[in-house]
Parts: C-alpha cells; structure tokens; sequence
C-alpha cells in the first residue's frame, strides 16, 4: 500500500500529514482529537477504508504531532470561567479557534489538490468536521462524527475522572517513562470499558506519541480552542452531505447526549450508539465503525 508523509503549507502554518491509497480513488480526510496525533487512527482502520476503494489521508492538528507548534501565543484568563461559559454555548477570547483549525484541515486538500473529500473526525477532530462541512459544503462529500459534540448550551459536563487527566499532565521534571505511563493510564481512563485495549498496547501507542512529539502546551491551546469557540450548532444545522454520528454509551468524557444533540441538529444524520464503547476506537470494534463510516461513503456516492 502507498504511505506517503507530507507537511502541507495551510492557514499560514504548516500541517502534517500521512497521505496512504491510490490517488485516484475518492479522498478521506481523517480528523482527530485533543492532544491526539494522526496516529492515534488505528492503521487497520485506515487499511479498511484503502481497501474498500478509498485514498485515506490523515492529519496533524496545529500544535501537535508535526505539525507548526504555537508558540508564544499564551491562553490568558481563568480556565474555569472559560469552562463555564462553555457550558453555557458562548465564546471566550482565545489564541485560535475550532473554526481556525477546520480551514487548516481545508488547506491540505489544497496542498494536494483534492476538490472534495468524505470527512472523518474523532473527539474535538469532530467539532472541526462539524466548522468544516458547515462552513466548505463544497468540499465536503460526507461527514462521519465519532464521540463528538455541539458544545451547545446545557449539555452534560464530562465526569471530571475523564476530563481531569487530559488536562493534567505529570510535571516539569517527569521522566520519558512517567510521561508515557501517564499518557498511557488516560488512554486507558477514556477507553471502553466493554472493549478494553490492554496496558501493553496502550504503552506501546504512548511511546510512539511521544517518540514522535511531546508538546504539552500545544494540548492546552486546544483545549482552550474547543472551550472558546462556543456552539457549533449554528454550523451543524448547515451540514447538508450525508452524515453518520457514531457514539459510545460508556462515553464519560464526551456524554452520549452530546452526539445525540449532533444528529439532531444535522438535517438527515444518522445516530448509532454502541453499547461498551467509550472514548477510543478499539480493536474489536473496528470492523463496525468502518462499516458504519464506508456505508456513509456509499450514501454519498448513490446522492
């Protein structure tokens, strides 16, 4: 299978990705989430989706992974105020916002010529999807939206079991070892609890991050661009390709009504909730999330 790793020029900042199929078949564009590299999409997910007839095209957010680092633009103010006005749908002045990083996502299928693509995005990678297909319905050939939200008003909070760990890291003087083991234990905090993934592997996935990158302040942007860009509904509600929201119903870090609130806020969406599934994309439950997200693909192409 051709893997090819590219940075694209994109939004005046640089993107890495990891570009895999043929170049003539219909494009995919694979979003993650917080503090999440391209990696963290499970290669056997992507083979299925290279082997169904899909070129499949993974990125790094801004401020992870290999992609252009922020630095020195500083996240001012109280957290826990920004929190609450996320709670409540409203906005907070922050450096970048998810809508910043859905025109980074659209300036690599420019990088690489792509007119439009089936979109894919996981956790916060589905806010983006959401600013995407709303804002470039041209681009967009489907959306496909895993573990996401709104962040409209009123939707549950996380429990802070699964929230506090993301947003806490080990410490300045923490070795490489403590770093991964930590990385490790939140991977398995947010994962589902009716498909564990075991610690080994889990370690293994930790390594790889921080082996490829370990940038802690980039994670505190992000959290700070979901937390400060307010409702995505009004984008959501604009949403007109073929949409899937796939979503776990041991989901503690994102609650299962906040993908329900998408599927009613995009006209047509269909909503699957997986019982045991949480906030991860385990090895058991690959082959029913790529066929929910490949039949998605289909819908578009019949349309």
């Amino acid at each position: 299978m051709r893997i090819e790793q590219g940075i694209a020029p994109s939004n005046s900042i640089d993107i890495a990705y990891e570009d895999m199929g043929s170049v003539d078949d219909p494009a995919v564009l694979l979003i993650m989430g917080l503090s999440a590299q391209l990696t963290l999409w499970p290669m056997d997910f992507c083979t299925r989706l290279v082997d169904a007839g899909y070129r499949v095209i993974r990125i790094d957010n801004r401020d992870i992974g290999l992609s252009t680092k922020m630095t020195g633009r500083k996240v001012h103010g109280w957290q826990i105020l920004r929190l609450l006005r996320h709670e409540l749908g409203m906005s907070s002045d922050v450096p970048y916002t998810i809508v910043d990083m859905a025109a980074d996502a659209v300036g690599v299928l420019d990088h690489l010529d792509i007119d439009s693509a089936h979109v894919v995005g996981a956790s916060m990678g589905g806010m983006i999807t959401q600013v995407f297909a709303g804002s470039y319905p041209q681009r967009t050939k489907s959306v496909s939206i895993l573990f996401s939200s709104t962040n409209e008003a009123f939707l549950p909070p996380p429990d802070p079991r699964a929230l506090l760990p993301l947003m806490g890291g080990v410490g300045k003087d923490a070795t490489k070892d403590e770093i991964i083991a930590h990385s490790a234990k939140t991977l398995s905090t947010i994962g589902s609890p009716g498909f564990r993934t075991p610690l080994e592997e889990q370690l293994e996935i930790a390594q790889v991050m921080y082996e490829r990158n370990y940038n802690p302040s980039g994670v505190i942007r992000q959290m700070a661009a979901i937390t400060g860009t307010g409702s995505l509904k009004p984008y959501a509600q604009k949403i007109s390709a073929p949409t899937t929201v796939i979503h776990g119903t041991a989901d503690r870090l994102v609650r299962p009504a906040c993908g329900k609130a998408i599927a009613r806020a995009v006209p047509g969406a269909e909503l699957t909730l997986i019982e045991g599934m949480a906030h991860d994309l385990p090895a058991a439950l690959l082959d029913r999330i790529s066929g929910l997200v490949l039949a998605n693909f289909a819908r578009a192409n019949a349309a």
